[in-house]
């Protein structure tokens, strides 16, 4: 069966790391192999994961096919940390108008790990551009999942590296829960890409913030 194969392929491969599975997933796409049939099997065992949803999608050429399928796949991003390794699986470039109404469909389900699917799908780029922040920011909500948490304080932290002063703002004034901007905050201080000048402030705004 084919996911005894490739379970069999992985593990084989000595101090197997992404890029040897990334290499292995390349090869099956170049082949064109139909991996539908470890889907259900990817539950059982992590190491499918990676497989399933990378060749799957490597194999269709439209991003909002692409969307569909992981929708119709939605349950088996569910307890997967890694949900933001699909965003390296998707045609770029991705619209933003579209990605932003998945991405508002996204963030009220009541399945953690789409909700934090609909905020790293930004991370493909999409929060580049300026004129995309504030839109961005204005689907953050208070969450109570560590996933979902970390997902927004992600994205909160990478749009800062392109566009810090709109969201150094956002985070003095938006009221969220300390549970998100303290991870924000501490993710922008941890960054190489943020000046000091920033990272001063921002850090200033702890007490502020868990204040509110």
């Amino acid at each position: 069966m084919l996911y005894k194969k490739i379970i069999n392929d992985l593990e084989s491969i000595p101090n197997l790391k992404t890029k040897d599975v990334d290499r292995y997933n390349k090869k099956l796409i170049k082949e064109k192999t139909d991996v539908s049939e470890i889907g259900e099997y990817i539950m059982e065992n992590q190491i499918l994961h990676r497989t399933y949803f990378q060749v799957s999608l490597g194999l269709i050429k439209d991003t909002e096919k692409q969307f569909e399928f992981i929708e119709k796949n939605e349950d088996y991003l569910q307890d997967w940390w890694h949900t933001d390794q699909l965003i390296q699986f998707l045609k770029k470039p991705v619209d933003f108008d579209f990605a932003y109404r998945k991405a508002k469909e996204y963030i009220n389900s009541d399945k953690p790990f789409t909700r934090r699917w609909g905020y790293v799908l930004f991370l493909a780029g999409l929060q580049k551009d300026k004129a995309h922040t504030k839109d961005i920011l204005a689907l953050m909500k208070d969450d109570d999942e560590y996933y979902v948490q970390m997902a927004q304080a992600w994205l909160i932290c990478d749009l800062a590296v392109f566009n810090p002063k709109e969201v150094i703002e956002y985070i003095e004034s938006c009221g969220l829960k300390y549970n998100i901007l303290g991870k924000a905050i501490q993710k922008m201080v941890d960054s190489y890409r943020i000046s000091d000048e920033d990272k001063s402030y921002v850090k200033a705004l702890r007490s502020k913030v868990k204040n509110n």
